[in-house]
């Protein structure tokens, strides 16, 4: 049972991070990061996360949770449903939203229903990895072979040729999978604030692949923010990723991903926590809307503050 004799505003921020997937290291700097500006305005209690559980000794009592969590645990629904399960007003999107979108097969189903093109793909289990001259006959021979739920570019593969699809495959023993007709194409992404699309970004990946290694490890990528593309265009990719931030149940804030191949942007996927390091994408898309970081980790609490209010001002 709930008890009624909270305040109407939250007395405490809990800012989660680590974690135990792969992405552990990036959530590390995320959390940190959305700590030392929220501590300007808050009382904030950072939660260095070890295990797949919430701790014990923890008191949720007078307080929310910003789970600066990526990947297994943090973003695939698991977390949010052991908040839920204790009554814990949390930011970002709920337990059924996150395990949607964590699902990259599930979210491009959900962009397919919405005529938002999508690379075709093939989606498959570890125990039931397909022939590589199957996948070929299917999707062509230049291909992206990725886990269908883990974000920050983890356990991506690029293939040109059947030797190189079938080295990939081998490699795979556990997990959900996807491999996705490749569009050589430029990267775009926009950031989602409230149901409403912030800035649209272009990165351009120094070695031409914009893997983990690109992302967290180099020092050479360019952002152009906003990205130089036509005006239409761009209204379109923001229209795109509110309806699928809407479509997916999401709620506070997300990022949304794209392809574009000439003037015709694929979705790739939807970040229900994006990352919020120095060279996280969310930021970059906020400030071109006035957002300094400070200002957009304000924004990002706001959507909790005002379910804990709802819930507890009566």
């Amino acid at each position: 049972m709930r008890k009624v004799n909270r305040m109407s505003k939250p007395a405490r921020i809990l800012v989660f991070y680590g974690g135990v997937g792969s992405e552990r290291a990036v959530s590390l700097e995320s959390g940190k990061a959305i700590s030392a500006v929220l501590a300007k305005h808050f009382l904030v209690e950072e939660v260095e996360l070890k295990s797949a559980e919430l701790p014990d000794s923890l008191s949720f009592e007078d307080a929310i949770v910003f789970p600066a969590l990526h990947g297994t645990f943090g973003e695939d629904g698991t977390l949010q449903a052991a908040l839920e399960a204790r009554g814990v007003i949390f930011s970002g999107s709920d337990a059924q939203s996150s395990r949607l979108c964590m699902a990259k097969e599930t979210a491009k189903k959900v962009a397919r229903e919405l005529s938002i093109p999508t690379p075709d793909s093939l989606y498959f289990d570890a125990n039931e990895t397909p022939l590589a001259d199957t996948v070929i006959e299917q999707l062509g021979t230049s291909l992206v072979v990725k886990p269908s739920n883990m974000g920050s570019s983890v356990g991506l593969h690029f293939t040109e040729h059947r030797s190189e699809l079938g080295v990939a495959l081998s490699q795979i023993h556990a997990g959900e999978w996807l491999i996705e007709k490749r569009i050589q194409g430029r990267e775009l992404t926009v950031g989602i604030l409230e149901g409403s699309a912030l800035e649209v970004v272009e990165v351009v990946s120094a070695s031409g692949v914009y893997d983990y290694a690109a992302k967290y490890a180099s020092t050479a990528n360019k952002y152009y923010c906003p990205a130089e593309i036509e005006p239409s265009l761009r209204a379109q990719i923001c229209e795109y990723a509110e309806a699928l931030f809407k479509a997916c149940g999401c709620r506070d804030f997300a990022r949304v991903d794209f392809l574009l191949d000439e003037t015709r942007p694929y979705f790739l996927e939807v970040n229900t926590l994006p990352g919020l390091t120095a060279s996280s994408l969310l930021p970059k898309s906020a400030s071109a809307r006035g957002y300094d970081f400070e200002g957009l980790a304000l924004a990002l609490v706001q959507g909790a503050f005002k379910r804990y209010e709802k819930v507890f001002s009566h």
